[in-house]
């Protein structure tokens, strides 16, 4: 009998921890494991040994964690050195691990994808399968990540949200949203899904696929006023022009994996429409809350890839992540697999080009077929427009 470990890393989701129950839960039913440890803030919680029990954690409270967004083991964005693989090692070791399922993305899987060379390389028997985790839906391999979901449909309302606010006050024409996302459009994308209208906003949309200029920006917002009287564009946090210059000028900040921080390009961006364009902008920035709003089809997904990445590891599988494989859209249904860790690690999946509309500035019919089921029954409130019925005494 061996011990099973788990730990979360990256940024963090609103479901992260349903996968983390997930494998407590599925830990729980296997004969083959021993205790359950759960090592906090990632990877250093085990250097450290800051571990704790997660076996006899009591039932309500892992289902109240299930539920509840953000890490509740705590994450890091720490990138283990080679003495950090050998010092965890011998720390697996010691603590008679035998299965390891971290929760993470491409930095996580990298990680593991090194703890499971150096444990091959000294014939150490453990096995290293890990959870996918990630709002920016860009890992390759698997239809789509648990966290997506969530974050898509809470983008998706707010995007519809923020319009009605901006089309009932038109001394402010122009709203600039501001969403997440590294390096691909996933989360932007997923703001379309609660358009009905072929003039509902977004109007525009930017994908770091179909890179703009800033120039372009402003005139492409100043012709939607033209024509509609007013416009909600989505900004990547990180987009850039097709130089690779971020829209809102270089950031301080590179993170140990040398994912570098821009300035935010809706600051920017309104300040130029008012100062070039002579139009009045607001920009909303809802960060990091948009992923901490659970979807309860999400939630579901990411327990089941926590429990499929410890059937995997009692199975014999090692350095391989679990993926999700759409089965159907009517009725929506997945099943569960696994992908090895070297076709993950530093690998980013974009945005497909039959995914996005010709001009570059929206997406399909395809993209709303992909990304509506995901949002489960209902996403949206219904809302309610008065007809333009004229009064006549």
């Amino acid at each position: 009998m061996k011990n099973l470990l788990v730990f979360q890393s990256g940024g963090v989701t609103a479901v992260i921890n349903a996968s983390m129950v997930g494998v407590v839960r599925e830990g729980m039913a296997q004969d083959a494991v021993g205790e359950i440890i759960g090592a906090r803030s990632g990877i250093r919680g085990l250097l450290d040994g800051d571990l704790i029990d997660l076996r006899r954690q009591p039932a309500d409270t892992l289902a109240r964690v299930r539920e509840t967004p953000s890490a509740a083991l705590g994450s890091t964005r720490h990138k283990p050195t080679e003495d950090d693989i050998a010092r965890a090692l011998d720390a697996l070791r010691r603590l008679n691990v035998g299965y390891v399922c971290p929760i993470g993305g491409n930095d996580s899987a990298d990680t593991a994808h090194r703890l499971h060379r150096a444990a091959h390389a000294v014939g150490l028997p453990i096995r290293f399968v890990t959870v996918p985790k990630t709002i920016d839906n860009d890992l390759p391999h698997t239809d789509h990540t648990p966290g997506y979901a969530s974050v898509a449909r809470a983008v998706a309302r707010m995007a519809r949200e923020t319009a009605y606010d901006t089309a009932a006050l038109p001394l402010f024409p122009v709203k600039l949203l501001e969403v997440m996302g590294r390096d691909a459009g996933w989360v932007a994308a997923a703001t379309a899904l609660a358009r009905e209208e072929p003039d509902d906003a977004p109007h525009l949309i930017y994908l770091p696929e179909r890179p703009p200029t800033a120039t372009q920006i402003l005139d492409e917002i100043a012709a939607v006023v033209r024509r509609v009287g007013w416009c909600v564009a989505v900004v990547p946090e990180t987009l850039r022009d097709p130089d690779g210059t971020p829209i809102g000028g270089l950031g301080t900040y590179v993170d140990p994996f040398g994912h570098a921080y821009a300035a935010s390009p809706v600051a920017a961006l309104a300040a130029a429409l008012e100062r070039e364009r002579g139009l009045r902008a607001r920009f909303d920035k809802p960060g990091t809350l948009a992923r901490m709003m659970p979807a309860p089809l999400d939630l579901d997904e990411a327990e089941a890839c926590g429990r499929e990445a410890v059937r995997r590891a009692i199975a014999g599988e090692s350095d391989r992540m679990v993926t999700i494989e759409r089965v159907s859209d009517e009725p929506y249904a997945v099943r569960y697999d696994t992908t090895p860790l070297s076709g993950i690690a530093n690998i980013v999946r974009n945005v497909p080009d039959d995914f996005i509309a010709p001009d570059g500035r929206g997406v399909t019919d395809a993209f709303r077929r992909y990304g509506l089921p995901l949002l489960g029954p209902e996403p949206f409130p219904p809302f309610g427009r008065l007809e333009r019925t004229p009064f006549c005494l």
